[in-house]
């Protein structure tokens, strides 16, 4: 018998998954802040522009149909580090593109290769941290996107303006590599724990699970649905925020870091607030399926007054009303990566993650496309911050209709 992980591994392990994921939202962030200098560049106009963020979403979506699959069957150690090359790969051929066709086809497979991390995140949480830890390591590899974000507004348009716009693609898309260098050797072990070299605990290798299994499953639909409704609005914030504040604040590209690092700060602390309230609660005896659905409830409460910052009078009450609904979608999030780690057999758990994730990204397309929709016909974001306001508590419900009670599938 194999023995479990040891806790040194295990801290490597969650270091090395966050600092990938920062690298993935890095990668994915310059696009929106050189909004302004890549408008000029290829001539896109509003519409144009949420195009692109739709193939992203898109192709993200599409990819994630085998990329749980993958994960299962290679396991975290190479599927990951294969992904953050491919990534990487891609974040530099958007340096060399010399027409939009040619960025386009950089940032769809960008896309693709990205679309790995997160199952693969939640997959390495459930195979080899305990539940009493699972929400901790969770909660700080969601940290992970924020501080990506955060880092990004900071550094990328002083240097973009310093050496150019595909300079910084260079330069992000390098960062993977580096990064390379240490996941190697610090995860052999990975291989061994997860079964790739060496058959499971009843002796054989593990199986893939059927999809008409997985499709039935109410707790499939539950994380898929719950990952639409708050996913779309990730994506909406994410890809649309620099405009806004351009727009509505007339920053400029190389004023509007600040507020968007603001934002972004107090998003990390969200996801590191979840991943130290659920063992708080389970401390206190507090039932698995009272903790994970009212921690989720409080968060989706938060995104509420988030319609406001269009009535800002400034860009930083703007940026902590955004930042605050940014801050319940980590806390929403990190609970919810937690809720499928716990109800979903490890065996098929970044297969469902993945599934999530396509519902996520579907929904992310539909909100960005929408928006430059309704900006180009005059409506402006209000449509978009209203559906924001609502859709965390409406996917608490969904889950609370889906799974009415949250039972852990291994005891811990």
């Amino acid at each position: 018998m194999i023995s479990g992980p040891r806790p040194g591994q295990r801290r490597l392990l969650v270091a090395l998954l966050f600092v990938g994921t920062a690298l993935n939202y890095v990668d994915r962030q310059v696009l929106a802040l050189l909004k302004p200098t890549l408008v000029a560049a290829f001539g896109w106009d509003d519409q144009a522009y949420a195009h692109l963020g739709s193939a992203f979403q898109l192709t993200t979506a599409g990819s994630l149909l085998m990329v749980g699959w993958l994960v299962d069957r290679f396991g975290v150690r190479r599927a990951y580090g294969t992904a953050v090359a491919a990534w990487s790969l891609a974040g530099i051929a958007h340096a060399f593109a010399a027409t939009i066709g040619q960025f386009v086809a950089a940032r769809i497979s960008l896309a693709a290769a990205e679309s790995v991390n997160t199952p693969a995140a939640v997959k390495a949480a459930a195979r080899h941290l305990p539940l009493s830890k699972r929400s901790l390591g969770l909660g700080i590899i969601n940290t992970a996107p924020n501080i990506g974000a955060i880092l990004t507004p900071l550094l990328i348009p002083p240097f973009a303006a310093t050496f150019g716009w595909r300079a910084s693609f260079l330069v992000t898309g390098a960062l993977g590599f580096v990064w390379l260098l240490a996941w190697w050797p610090a995860t052999r072990w990975l291989d061994i724990h997860e079964g790739i070299r060496s058959p499971d605990a009843d002796g054989r290798q593990a199986s893939a699970t059927p999809w008409r299994e997985l499709l039935t499953d109410r707790r499939t639909w539950a994380i898929a649905g719950a990952k639409g409704l708050s996913d779309m609005v990730w994506w909406f914030l994410l890809f649309w925020t620099p405009d806004l504040f351009a727009r509505g604040f007339g920053l400029t590209q190389g004023t509007l870091g600040a507020p968007i690092a603001l934002i972004y700060t107090m998003a990390a602390l969200g996801a590191l607030s979840s991943g130290a309230l659920f063992p708080a609660l389970l401390a206190r005896r507090v039932s698995l399926n009272r903790a994970r659905k009212g921690a989720m409830l409080t968060y989706g409460c938060l995104v509420l007054p988030v319609p406001l910052a269009l009535g800002a009078g400034n860009p930083w009450t703007a940026a902590m009303l955004i930042g605050l609904a940014l801050f319940a979608h980590q806390g929403f999030s990190t609970n919810l990566f937690g809720f499928a780690a716990d109800v979903v057999p490890v065996t098929r758990v970044a297969t469902v993650i993945a599934v999530g994730a396509v519902c996520g990204n579907v929904a992310g397309m539909g909100m960005i496309e929408l928006t430059g929709w309704s900006l180009t016909r005059g409506f402006g974001y209000h449509p978009l911050f209203v559906l924001s306001a609502a859709a965390y508590v409406l996917a608490t419900g969904w889950i609370h209709v889906c799974v009415p009670v949250i039972q852990a599938t291994e005891p811990h």
